[in-house]
């Protein structure tokens, strides 16, 4: 669910109200009753006074709405219930997310639930597009190659079909600071981390406000992560596992990619990829008008890893001269690993699996053979972005994604 899932997550354990949850924490404390307890997650299914709750920490939770259950709606992002408004049991659908608080049944099979907050997924899913939409207009992504946390700056290797270029990146005094759990491609899994814990050759998405020249960039959120970029050839494909081995020409060894439900598997046509070699090949020559018209840095979707919409890609680089490599990435159509045969050139963003030499893709880019044809320096300029990729999760990306 992406960044609003976050937000959600955390307006519902806060959204107790400080009364509220004093007065039932006395009530719990009252010598014969039972303790309160509470589940946080999502509609299920809903029969009669009983919902089936499929809860954050993984296991099935049902629960009997009592009659004169306090029910309240809140919008994803409140922090209380200072703006919630009264709900119905009929107006709950599966798929929004609820906080249950209530009593344990004695033989523990349900819950008689005596509260009820809920954020209807509707208005996760306006939110989530609406932030989407802001990732696009106002996010930044590349490599980290330097980073000053005394300073709440770093900067910025941003990739541009005429090349990378470094942009310094201001942190607001009060930016939102997240970091990718290790092996996963989950925004949801981000963990609030201080910027001194971000590290050169990181990679990295802001979201705020460019200088007009484009080379400074102020930060109101940032997400970062330690991936992995591959790139080289197929060598064996299992498209039943999910996995393929590929040898990668950065590090000159066999890798296992492995591709799951939330990886993004795209393909260059031969015409994209041919005329994104052309252009990089100008750019390396420095030949006129070979770069973006600005150099504007990519833009990307949000973290919830949202996906983009099949059918979009554009007919060719000329379709999108200020446009940069994720950009059009992004509008690739989606394929699957039946369409990447051994001896196919891929480039990929992963993140570290459990086992040595074994990844997990973000997104795994077939088709790029004529980019790593062009220039020594192929992989390097074409770097994908973690966070830009969509995905079921939602996202980043993908998302969020961020």
């Amino acid at each position: 669910m992406g960044l609003c899932a976050l937000a959600t997550a955390g307006m519902l354990l806060a959204a107790g109200a400080p009364q509220a949850s004093a007065r039932a924490r006395a009530r719990a404390q009252q010598p014969g009753q039972t303790p309160l307890v509470r589940y946080l997650g999502t509609i299920k299914s809903i029969k009669g006074n009983t919902i089936v709750l499929t809860t954050d920490d993984g296991p099935e939770v049902t629960a009997v709405i009592k009659q004169g259950a306090r029910m309240l709606h809140v919008e994803p992002g409140e922090k209380d219930l200072s703006h919630a408004a009264k709900i119905d049991l009929a107006d709950l659908q599966a798929g929004d997310r609820v906080r249950i608080r209530g009593q344990n049944a004695p033989d523990s099979k349900f819950v008689f639930a005596l509260e009820v907050i809920a954020i209807k997924h509707i208005d996760i899913q306006a939110r989530q597009e609406r932030e989407r939409a802001d990732w696009l207009k106002r996010g930044i992504g590349g490599l980290v190659k330097e980073v000053n946390p005394a300073a709440n700056t770093l900067v910025l290797s941003v990739s541009a079909l005429g090349g990378a270029r470094s942009i310094t990146i201001h942190t607001e005094a009060n930016a939102v600071l997240r970091r990718y759990a290790a092996d996963s491609v989950q925004f949801d899994d981000a963990k609030p981390a201080p910027l001194a814990d971000i590290k050169p050759g990181d990679q990295l998405r802001a979201r705020g406000d460019r200088s007009p020249d484009g080379t400074e960039f102020t930060a109101q959120e940032v997400v970062s992560g330690t991936f992995r970029n591959i790139a080289g050839t197929i060598t064996s494909v299992d498209a039943a596992a999910g996995r393929i081995v590929a040898m990668d020409l950065l590090s000159g060894k066999s890798v296992t990619v492995i591709v799951s439900a939330k990886s993004q598997v795209r393909k260059l046509t031969p015409e994209i990829a041919a005329g994104l070699a052309a252009r990089m090949r100008a750019g390396a020559a420095g030949a006129p008008g070979a770069s973006t018209s600005s150099g504007a840095p990519a833009a990307a979707n949000t973290p919830a890893q949202q996906p983009v919409a099949q059918g979009s890609a554009p007919a060719g680089p000329t379709r999108s001269p200020r446009g940069d490599f994720q950009q059009l990435v992004n509008r690739l159509p989606q394929v699957t690993l039946a369409d990447l045969p051994k001896g196919e050139a891929i480039i990929c963003v992963a993140t570290g699996g459990a086992a040595s030499g074994e990844f997990t893709a973000i997104t795994l880019l077939g088709g790029v053979e004529p980019l790593l044809t062009a220039s020594t320096r192929s992989s390097q300029a074409f770097t994908l972005s973690p966070w830009a990729l969509g995905g079921g999760g939602g996202g980043e990306g993908g998302e969020p994604n961020p």
